[in-house]
């Protein structure tokens, strides 16, 4: 992913208002962060931890949307769940549902699209075996992790796809 500004930030959003998008806590370390084994930009917003944001290229603009994140049970520490974008199994609440309000009429009429995603949003850290899932226990795959970011961006577009149309 190419580094991005908090302008470019904030014009990207389509599931929100302009004034809800102006009042988005951005990552504090932006310039910082390791943009060449990115796919997508995502964050939990601190001050509002039901909240998180995500931004992505898609079909060449960068589109940004808000999602809510559902607070469920934590389970027990041998529970796994695995992250829909990465597959990325995770243990204790490493996975949490996360939806986002649709584009357009259907988000009008209350429409969303929901996903399993890793908690931090770290999808493509993980994906690119930079980050480790809490647990240790890695799925054995024979893909590259080159394959597997691929799939990270398959899987990101195919979500993109669903809250866009």
């Amino acid at each position: 992913m190419r580094p991005v500004t908090e302008h470019d930030i904030r014009t990207s959003f389509v599931n929100c208002s302009r004034g809800e998008a102006k009042r988005v806590n951005l990552p504090r370390d932006l310039a910082d962060l390791p943009w060449e084994d990115l796919d997508f930009l995502g964050w939990r917003d601190p001050g509002a931890p039901e909240r998180a944001y995500l931004i992505a290229e898609h079909d060449g603009p960068l589109v940004g949307i808000a999602l809510r994140v559902t607070s469920g049970a934590s389970r027990g520490f041998t529970s796994r769940s695995m992250c829909s974008l990465c597959l990325t199994t995770h243990t204790s609440g490493g996975v949490a549902l996360m939806t986002a309000r649709r584009t357009g009429e259907n988000g009008r009429q209350g429409n969303s699209v929901g996903h399993y995603l890793c908690i931090d949003l770290a999808c493509s850290l993980y994906a690119r075996g930079k980050k480790q899932a809490a647990g240790g226990q890695v799925v054995d795959e024979s893909l590259t992790p080159e394959e597997k970011a691929a799939r990270t961006r398959a899987n990101l577009r195919a979500f993109l796809t669903k809250v866009i149309a």
